[in-house]
């Protein structure tokens, strides 16, 4: 079967759309399917598009106009195009106000079947956006099946149409994301920016090193900056956060909550990834500059598969997001045995159990927050209970084959060969 899939996002874009598009790619490619990815890049002139294999995967990103409809008319003659080549049998898109839209009304036009994936924002924001909401209600309506990755849009999905939503859960390749030994990480090094603060009883703690040099030409969330190694003290624990830092992910109640914490338990907030670009950087920035006594590594990009590494650095992991899909984050991170801390949103639901296999607290709640990773700072029989258990539910209910599966199931029923 030959399939193409849209996206917004594709690696090596920053971002959990990036990642399950990617996944996906290669799920299927591996099940013995031909997948041609088709995604805007922000690196290419607009209308201009370059097309290669990744992975055994076909891609091709192609430069965005400042005009959404420019980019959606782009996108749907390169379909149109390679179509006429060699022929589509679905077209499958992840996001809707732009691939879902797209995938829709390009897949009635040829007369194919075509699959739309909610993953989060797309239902709970884009949808409330007048310029979005016509283009996000055409593919709810028009697509032959329509998937999302969390229970709670499922609901918030057929408040909008009545049809049927398929759940299919994210997966995660839990041989990659285990368990790593601490030591073994420590001794290497940490890609840290140049810009970090830290307070003065802890900078003989840190050692710094040209491990890497430095890209010219990259954007500053991915550009490899010197390494280091965190506190050499043991007693010091770790607070961690993996993505891109902004309001949805709960910026005010992770950096108002860590202060706290820091003053009653000193800490570290490893964030693993950066904080987006604009109002946030700037927020953060005045942050780092009234509160000199705190210890906050930022890492910049890391690419996926070092990720399990740095996840072994965590003594806890916060989500603290005011809304999401199905992080795969915290997938990651309850992978390899971490106690996570996150609120009741999205899909979060459908992974934790609350006080069994992590800790779930109150959106927007800072005081909750802080007295829950206190608790589990204090109590390391806890946080390794919960961490236990928290691998064993990714290991028993979200797995690779389950999300393969889960995919191929919907074509099946579109009577795809499949």
């Amino acid at each position: 079967m030959k399939i193409a899939l849209l996206s917004e996002k594709y690696t090596p874009d920053i971002g959990g759309l990036a990642i399950s598009t990617g996944r996906l790619a290669e799920l299927l490619t591996s099940a013995g399917h031909e997948v041609r990815v088709f995604a805007p890049s922000a690196n290419l002139p607009a209308s201009n598009k370059q097309t290669f294999s990744s992975n055994g995967v076909g891609v091709t990103r192609f430069g965005a106009h400042k005009r959404v409809d420019d980019t959606l008319v782009d996108w749907f003659e390169f379909i149109i195009a390679e179509h006429k080549r060699a022929p589509f049998d679905l077209l499958h898109a992840y996001f809707l106000p732009q691939a879902g839209f797209t995938a829709a009304y390009t897949g009635k036009y040829l007369n194919i079947p075509s699959v739309v994936s909610i993953r989060g924002n797309d239902i709970e924001r884009a949808a409330f956006d007048p310029s979005k909401f016509s283009h996000v209600m055409y593919a709810l309506q028009n697509a032959s099946a329509v998937t999302t990755n969390a229970s709670e849009l499922v609901k918030k999905a057929k408040a909008f149409v009545d049809r049927e939503i398929f759940l299919i859960p994210n997966g995660i390749d839990t041989e990659v994301f285990k368990k790593v030994k601490r030591n073994a990480v420590l001794a290497a090094s940490l890609e840290i920016p140049q810009n970090i603060i830290l307070p003065k009883d802890h900078r003989n703690d840190v050692t710094l090193a040209s491990h890497h040099k430095a890209s010219e030409g990259r954007s500053a969330s991915q550009r490899e900056a010197p390494a280091a190694t965190l506190p050499k003290s043991e007693k010091i624990p770790v607070i961690g956060f993996a993505g891109e830092l902004r309001s949805k992910k709960g910026l005010s109640t992770l950096l108002i909550g860590y202060t706290q914490i820091n003053k009653r338990h000193p800490a570290t907030l490893l964030i693993v990834g950066d904080v987006r670009a604009g109002e946030y950087q700037q927020a953060f920035e005045e942050y780092q500059q009234g509160n000199p006594d705190t210890h906050i590594i930022v890492t910049g990009y890391v690419a996926h598969k070092d990720m399990p590494a740095y996840y072994s650095l965590m003594d806890v992991f916060a989500h603290p997001s005011l809304r999401d899909g199905m992080p795969n984050a915290v997938l990651e991170a309850m992978a390899c045995e971490l106690p996570v801390i996150a609120t009741p949103v999205g899909g979060i639901l459908d992974l934790i159990e609350d006080g069994v296999t992590g800790k779930i607290i109150p959106v927007n709640n800072v005081d909750f927050f802080v007295n829950t990773t206190l608790k589990l700072l204090k109590n390391e029989e806890l946080r390794n209970r919960l961490g236990k258990s928290a691998r064993e539910t990714i290991v028993e209910r979200f797995t690779l084959e389950k999300e393969l599966e889960a995919n191929l199931s919907v074509y099946k029923k579109l009577n795809l060969n499949a």
